[in-house]
C-alpha cells in the first residue's frame, strides 16, 4: 500500500472519497466501500457516491479508539 499524502487531519479535503478513507486507515479500497455501507458510519450519499465529511471521519475515529468516550 502506498504511503499517504495526509500527514494531518489539517490536510484532508473537507470531503473525503473511500480512496482516501483507505489510505487514512491503512485499509483496502473494497474494505472502505464495506465500511462506508456499515451502520454507524458517518457516510453522505450523493447520487450514486459516497464521501464522509472531515469532521465525522474525525470524530468517528476518536469514537472508535481506545481514547474514545465509547
Amino acid at each position: 500500500m502506498k504511503a499517504s499524502i495526509y500527514k494531518t487531519y489539517d490536510d484532508l479535503p473537507l470531503f473525503l472519497n473511500a480512496t482516501m478513507v483507505a489510505q487514512m486507515l491503512g485499509i483496502s479500497a473494497a474494505s472502505s466501500y464495506e465500511l462506508m455501507h456499515e451502520k454507524g458510519f458517518p457516510v453522505l450519499k450523493i447520487g450514486s457516491r459516497l464521501v464522509v465529511p472531515k469532521e465525522k471521519f474525525i470524530t468517528w475515529v476518536e469514537q472508535n479508539t481506545n481514547g474514545g468516550s465509547t
